[in-house]
């Protein structure tokens, strides 16, 4: 007897497959038989009418603190995704160090770059970390209806290193770009899929500054970069709408290549600023394969 069986449902399984009529079987957690299913299951659904997929995964989504607080996820679960990837945009809880100031600086960084209220981060997030591995170990003790997966946010690293001149977008020292690549190695390690950071000037403090890690330089950038291509694993995730895109892409390419590593990039559109310049982009960036470079690429409008 099966667990569970969804009958006669509309089966899209994501493979870019037809959809097609079929039951799905569930035994153990875990799908057992998808087709004509015979026999009884404790739970049967009947789909008629009804479409049946994989559960989503939200590539780009900022639930960093919520996940340390709300077992439900709301309201990602309510439109079906299954699995969150979290720390996008180099935006994060860590590593943070242990005073209210850090706190603070972190939860506004967060509130004024991707609109998360900080009365709730202030009230939910518990800080029972300053290191990213030791955040990772607070999501694992934490039960919830969903898989989550966190990169390690330069704006947080920067900060971590630099203090006040990592926030201030000082360039980071040979010096501080060690002890950066030393931490998102360590991150990774612990089970971060990757790095992440910010390239925009759209992202954007309440003092009207640029994020920390927004002007970064190739020797930041790349130095962080090379941790990933000796631990032969991890992506490297970020948002730019630089004007200068062949300078840009040129970085990213040989960081690809260099590490054998892919880069996940969305490519932000600010029409009032560079006006169509972003089809420029956009069709110089459609060109990677044939250049060895390993890269996803998504755009973001004006917002």
């Amino acid at each position: 007897m099966y667990d569970l069986i969804i009958r006669n449902g509309k089966l899209v399984d994501g493979t870019g497959a037809s959809a097609r009529q079929a039951d799905v079987a569930v035994e153990n957690g875990r799908i057992a038989v998808v087709g004509e299913v015979n026999g009884p299951a404790a739970k049967e659904i009947d789909a008629t009418g009804l479409l049946v997929t994989p559960g989503w995964v939200d590539t780009h989504s900022h639930m960093d603190g919520q996940a340390t607080w709300d077992p439900i996820l709301k309201p990602a679960v309510n439109h079906g995704i299954t699995t969150l990837v979290m720390g996008n945009c180099g935006v994060g809880f860590a590593p943070c160090k242990p005073t209210d100031e850090a706190h603070d600086l972190m939860i506004s960084v967060m509130e004024d770059v991707e609109d998360i209220p900080g009365a709730a981060l202030h009230e939910g997030v518990e800080w029972t970390w300053e290191s990213f591995p030791e955040y990772l170990d607070a999501l694992d003790q934490f039960p919830r209806a969903i898989d989550v997966a966190a990169q390690v946010p330069h704006c947080a690293v920067r900060t971590y290193v630099m203090g006040d001149r990592g926030v201030k977008n000082e360039q980071a020292t040979p010096e501080d770009v060690d002890r950066m690549a030393r931490i998102v190695k360590e991150g990774i390690e612990a089970g971060a899929i990757g790095f992440s950071t910010s390239r925009t000037e759209l992202h954007r403090t309440r003092e009207g500054l640029a994020m920390p890690g927004t002007y970064a330089d190739e020797a930041e950038l790349l130095g962080i970069g090379e941790v990933i291509g000796d631990l032969g694993k991890g992506i490297y995730q970020l948002v730019s709408d630089w004007e200068d895109w062949e300078t840009e892409m040129d970085w990213m390419k040989r960081l690809s290549i260099a590490n054998d590593c892919q880069i996940n990039f969305v490519l932000f559109s600010r029409t009032r600023v560079n006006g169509r310049g972003w089809r420029r982009n956009w069709n110089t960036s459609s060109r990677p394969m044939r250049k060895g470079r390993t890269w996803y690429r998504t755009w973001g409008p004006d917002r």
